[in-house]
């Protein structure tokens, strides 16, 4: 979820309290080189992370504490907020405190934390990385290292009234923009489509799945900024002309997640692009509850390709018993251990196959649909000041959703002023 204050935390089916998350830091040319040397140590260890809303990270800590007496992990709750959660992590660093051994990082700090090296690059050759989804697995490298390893996971999904589809003689959810609005068309009486457009890190979400999903890049692959493009028009024009057409309600410039749920949920709207966090609530919304279903989101030509969310472990540099921590985060990411923190808490899994299991499947019907997403989920920018970086984009996208600038002048002085923040 979202919001420079905040993203959302990959909560899959239940988690009512939604963890909202992103991260902000400043420069640094510097680059770590893995060594297995530096993970030596055994003994105690922290995990320092945001609250633990379904209790179960603590029932997992219990169950290697009982298998290692000598080794135990304490968990330190930081603040709700994922940006002071950010903060104490960036204190505990520039003090060089070993109070906190492995960290739980959004996915969006990673190049921040790896280029300050306040984490400790991880072995490779000790995951299988071929296991875990593959842009989950990206979400932990900076320039080809992995400085986190994937543990929990989160993509945009499209809601949608399958009653009010069925109604208007539609068989299938949208693939395409097109369609999307084609179908909008049939169905009156009901907002069409809606996403999250207030000026927060949710609109950096928006934004960049929408240039995405026109087959551009807010960022290459080399870190350069690419937003002055014809398929990053296309992609902005495409939430412009929505806003102005009316296929997105006018209200939706206000909208945070939570907001767009209730919308949804109280059948205003006959799509929305949400985490998938939602599926657990509005399935207990009295208006929509058995109505509705998920489906990947619509793109230019085709699927489109949704924002990436997510947490991940990485090691303090500073930290004591970095060989106990890496053997604690090979745990809490082994199959086991995520299928049970799936079932006991719809946290989304980066490992691959369980989204396959036909066990998993029953209880969680859209896993599916969600593997197909995260398939062709792509990562925010990898910006070390990534704080700067989303702050710029959010005002460029909300100046051209409100109106007060083109979109042309919103991409090019994004792109100016993007090239000295994407520096590394």
């Amino acid at each position: 979820m979202a919001s420079i204050s905040t993203i959302a935390r990959g909560v899959v089916a239940v988690v009512a309290t939604v963890t909202l998350a992103a991260a902000c830091g400043s420069g640094s040319k510097t680059k770590s080189t893995p060594t297995s040397q530096a993970l030596t140590g055994r003994g105690p260890i922290t995990l320092a992370q945001g609250k633990d809303t379904s209790g179960n990270v603590q029932h997992q800590i219990d169950v290697w504490n009982k298998a290692h007496p000598q080794e135990t992990v304490r968990l330190i709750e930081l603040p709700e907020s994922a940006d002071q959660q950010r903060q104490q992590m960036v204190q505990n660093a520039q003090t060089k405190s070993d109070a906190y051994t492995v960290l739980n990082l959004d996915v969006v700090w990673t190049a921040e934390f790896a280029a300050n090296r306040w984490v400790t690059a991880l072995p490779k050759n000790q995951f299988d990385l071929s296991k875990f989804l593959p842009a989950a697995v990206q979400t932990g490298e900076y320039r080809d290292n992995l400085y986190a390893a994937p543990w929990k996971t989160d993509a945009g999904l499209l809601y949608y009234r399958k009653d009010l589809l069925e109604k208007a003689g539609i068989s299938a959810p949208p693939k395409t923009w097109s369609e999307l609005q084609t179908d909008c068309g049939k169905i009156k009486g009901v907002g069409c489509y809606a996403g999250e457009f207030d000026k927060y890190e949710g609109l950096t979400c928006n934004f960049s799945e929408a240039v995405d999903s026109a087959g551009g890049e807010v960022v290459d692959e080399s870190g350069k900024p690419n937003v002055n493009t014809p398929q990053a028009k296309q992609g902005l024009d495409f939430l412009v002309q929505g806003f102005k057409s009316g296929m997105i309600p006018k209200e939706a410039i206000t909208y945070e997640e939570e907001d767009a749920r209730r919308a949804f949920e109280k059948g205003d709207l006959v799509f929305l692009r949400q985490w998938p966090y939602q599926w657990a609530l509005s399935s207990k919304a009295p208006k929509v509850k058995g109505k509705f279903d998920v489906a990947p989101l619509p793109g230019l030509n085709g699927p489109g390709s949704p924002t990436l969310g997510g947490h991940n472990l990485a090691i303090s540099s500073f930290a004591k018993n970095k060989a106990t921590a890496l053997d604690f985060i090979k745990y809490m990411t082994s199959q086991d251990t995520e299928r049970a923190n799936l079932l006991a808490s719809s946290e989304a899994p980066t490992l691959a196959s369980l989204y396959d299991e036909p066990a998993l499947q029953k209880k969680f019907p859209y896993l599916p649909t969600l593997k197909a997403s995260l398939l062709n989920a792509k990562p925010r920018p990898k910006a070390v000041r990534y704080n700067d970086v989303t702050t710029a984009i959010q005002e460029a996208v909300y100046a051209a959703l409100t109106g007060k600038s083109t979109t042309d002048q919103a991409l090019a002085g994004l792109q100016s002023k993007l090239g000295p923040l994407t520096q590394q």
